[in-house]
């Protein structure tokens, strides 16, 4: 068995952690301590963050979306892969190394989509974007946690609590989609949902692309027509 490498590793900002990137052979894994947060072999859930929360909001002419998180970018190219050419895609991604791993080691990953015209990469916390961008985004995709808790800082469970999903319903548009990835089920994030004035459900999706293997969860969360 092929060990696995440690190929670089950088600090979390605002908290003291550290996020590790291993290789073994052509596989990459993310690492927080002994947690593996995405593993390049394990596609499946996140491209069906974003293929089925597009499918909600296709009616929409020209969707802005917001992708919390770029990890290995998984998200990013299924929703540019499905969305037309007056979609925008903003990604935001707390940790500057992740950019550049996704430019260098991991370009083979993400291929040509750092560079397509519809997305903006930006380095930032995306608590922030949400908090600073009333009512303009049609759909807002969150997986910068392995569920909905601050495993990563606990500065993350400002995007999970009510406070925090109240924010994230105004950063929306009417009828707007929060999605939401997890590695399982949470039956209080559900509640939490509801009672943030969203119409929510848990889906439940495979880590792969096959038809065997480990479930995840997505919860699909709409603001109601003429909620603020």
């Amino acid at each position: 068995m092929i060990p696995w490498l440690q190929i670089d590793s950088a600090r979390v900002p605002g908290a003291d952690v550290e996020l590790r990137l291993m290789r073994r052979g052509a596989d990459f894994s993310m690492m927080l301590g002994q947690n593996e947060l995405m593993n390049s072999r394990l596609s499946g859930s996140e491209e069906a963050l974003a293929t089925l929360a597009c499918r909600r909001i296709e009616a929409v002419k020209r969707p802005h979306l917001l992708i919390g998180g770029l990890g290995m970018g998984f998200t990013l190219r299924a929703a540019l892969a499905v969305l037309g050419p007056e979609a925008r895609i903003t990604v935001a991604e707390l940790v500057p190394a992740v950019i550049a791993w996704a430019r260098g080691p991991l370009a083979g990953i993400f291929g040509d989509s750092l560079d397509d015209p519809r997305a903006n990469i930006l380095s930032a916390d995306v608590v922030e974007v949400i908090q600073s961008r009333p009512a303009a985004f049609d759909a807002i995709l969150l997986d910068v946690d392995n569920g909905p808790e601050g495993l990563i800082r606990e500065a993350n469970n400002a995007l999970y609590s009510l406070k925090g999903l109240k924010a994230i319903r105004t950063a929306l548009r009417p009828r707007g989609v929060l999605a939401v990835w997890s590695s399982g089920p949470n039956p209080a994030f559900t509640r939490r949902l509801r009672d943030a004035g969203f119409d929510a459900n848990e889906v439940g999706v495979r880590a792969t692309t096959k038809r065997s293997g480990a479930h995840h969860v997505i919860w699909f969360a709409t603001k109601p027509e003429g909620a603020r």
